[in-house]
């Protein structure tokens, strides 16, 4: 019996929400064509579960997301896997507490990181799901390891699930798939709004004792327990 088939059921059912995931990045417009990817962790295993390359959203089944192991190596799965995949392993193997990982090429989140500018928090929503500013990555190729390792180095210092990686787009990252796919649409609203809110003056700043208490309540009271 192989890795894979110790864990068959575990893998039936990450390929079918990470599958049904993507359709949330095109619910919310956080992608066009065949851009962006969903990815999760295969708890207690050294494999990940990721988007197939190339392939439209409407032709994604469960049976063509793809199996690789944490250094983007593929294990099981008919297709090539997205090119953010050892970016993506990169940032699994160094942050054991991470079970999932998005990318966007969002319209005003991309505006933003084509700038280099980090996202301020001047939104009470940018205070409760990111706790301070949305932060910037530095500009890295694609198709290796070198934006895993960016996301890791930003996140370091910073509360966010978010990063805009600079002239590039957003990846964030969270306890399961769910969740990141929830900070990537999060993360281009308070874009947006921040963005919008430039265009009419300087937009008002939050005191950070605001933005801990905020972010405190959000992540530890508010919804349901």
């Amino acid at each position: 019996m192989t890795v894979v088939d110790e864990v068959r059921e575990t893998l039936d059912r990450i390929r079918r929400d990470v599958c049904s995931l993507h359709a949330e990045l095109v619910r919310y417009n956080l992608v066009v064509w065949t851009a962006g990817n969903v990815s999760a962790r295969v708890p207690g295993r050294d494999l990940m579960v990721i988007k197939p390359s190339g392939v439209s959203y409407d032709d994604l089944t469960p049976e063509n997301m793809v199996v690789c192991d944490l250094y983007g190596r593929v294990i099981e799965g008919a297709h090539a896997p997205s090119s953010d995949t050892e970016a993506q392993a990169y940032v699994y193997r160094h942050l054991d507490h991470i079970g999932g990982v998005v990318h966007t090429h969002s319209p005003y989140a991309v505006a933003w990181a084509a700038r280099g500018v980090p996202i301020p928090v001047v939104t009470t929503m940018c205070a409760d799901e990111f706790g301070g500013d949305i932060p910037v990555g530095p500009f890295a190729t694609i198709g290796d390891d070198s934006i895993g390792r960016g996301i890791v180095d930003t996140l370091a210092d910073s509360r966010s699930p978010a990063v805009l990686m600079q002239n590039h787009g957003v990846f964030t990252v969270g306890p399961t798939a769910r969740a990141a796919v929830k900070a990537a649409v999060m993360c281009e609203d308070v874009a947006r709004s921040v963005h919008l809110s430039y265009q009419l003056g300087q937009p008002l700043s939050i005191p950070l004792a605001s933005v801990d208490a905020l972010y405190d309540r959000y992540q530890n009271v508010y919804g349901q327990r």
